[in-house]
């Protein structure tokens, strides 16, 4: 059996949809957004370039409900958004906000799954990778009716992680049913290391957000992890990564932009595989580089960071993924395709031959 397990499901006959999935190394994937309006085009393209693990694209551009925490409206049960001037707020009823994020949701998966089945996937145990705002971020982002975080309310804040812990297990469970693949559930903390930093603005500057002890934020994490079926990728953007803290999580797998890491945090990366996780690295990254660069330019500081690291270069092919460091919807449509075809060509050296690369 590979390391998605697709041979054995294959010949057992079994519902693959429902078979648990390792997360793979010596792949590469992408982190979510995607520039542009046009939903078949994305996902077209990102399942043509990712064949390993393509993911549900966020298309932000089509304004509110369509972002990363915006589409959360359509994921959660029992809880709906509605917009204010500086985002997102829990709203009483549902709105113009949650009935677009639903219908936006609805148009995106319909695309994934017309790419799917001209690309011949349906049904054949493939794995496929879907992308939330964790709670931790919505906590942060979105507000309560009278204009705080939701973060400042802890029982808000338990009341947002269950709800979004239901609602994405029916999400995954949809997804896969409807591709016939198994399902990746990733979840976005751009937030987490200001939640944990206490560097949050309030409504005012009389008004702070308190620093979330690193406890009470692992268990709410948890709260949402623990009640997937499917394996739990946890990306992050910020600088740093919190990785103690991730490390520590239930998650199967941790994502972050390999540049953000210091030679303060190389021992967290380091303690991070030693818990048994799954990395992904961010290496491509989203602003537009010189048509002279390859693959090499940006293969090469993983495999640095895996020999400082002590480990072998198998771990590159066995428990490293690649991606672009962060999302693609700010940049150029062309860079973000030449990003995922950077970054599956830099999985594929390490999947193939990790022992021979050499940088000069």
């Amino acid at each position: 059996m590979d390391e998605t397990g697709t041979d054995d499901a294959q010949d057992s006959g079994t519902d693959v949809a429902t078979e648990p999935v390792r997360l793979p190394g010596g792949i590469a994937t992408g982190v979510g957004s995607w520039p542009g309006v046009d939903p078949r085009e994305a996902a077209a393209t990102v399942v043509g370039e990712l064949g390993d693990l393509p993911h549900l694209v966020e298309l932000p551009a089509r304004g509110a409900g369509a972002d990363l925490i915006g589409r959360a409206s359509a994921l959660l049960v029992d809880l709906r958004f509605d917009t204010t001037p500086r985002g997102y707020r829990l709203a009483p009823r549902p709105g113009s906000v949650s009935r677009r994020a639903h219908d936006l949701l609805r148009t995106d998966l319909d695309a994934l799954e017309e790419a799917w089945e001209n690309a011949g996937l349906s049904g054949g145990g493939r794995v496929v990778k879907v992308q939330s705002a964790g709670p931790l971020t919505l906590a942060a982002q979105v507000e309560l009716p009278g204009g705080h975080r939701v973060l400042t309310d802890p029982g808000a804040v338990r009341d947002l992680c269950a709800s979004l812990a239901e609602g994405l297990a029916q999400h995954v469970a949809e997804v896969g049913k409807r591709l016939g693949a198994r399902v990746v559930l990733q979840l976005d903390e751009p937030s987490l290391t200001a939640v944990l930093e206490g560097s949050l603005r309030g409504v005012s500057v009389l008004n702070t957000v308190r620093a979330l002890p690193e406890p009470e934020a692992l268990a709410l994490l948890d709260t949402v992890i623990s009640a997937q079926s499917a394996p739990v990728l946890v990306h992050s953007c910020a600088e740093p990564p919190a990785l103690g803290v991730l490390r520590r999580s239930a998650a199967a797998a941790i994502g972050f932009d390999l540049n953000t890491i210091g030679t303060g945090q190389l021992d967290e990366v380091g303690e991070t595989l030693e818990a048994g996780k799954q990395l992904v690295l961010g290496v491509v990254p989203t602003e537009p580089r010189a048509n002279s660069v390859t693959w090499r330019d940006f293969a090469e500081p993983g495999v640095r960071l895996i020999d400082r690291l002590g480990f072998g270069r198998r771990t590159l092919a066995q428990r490293v993924a690649v991606s672009p460091a962060c999302g693609l919807a700010g940049v150029p449509l062309e860079w973000s395709r030449r990003a995922l075809r950077l970054s599956a060509d830099v999985a594929r050296a390490y999947a193939e031959e990790p022992e021979e690369l050499s940088f000069s």
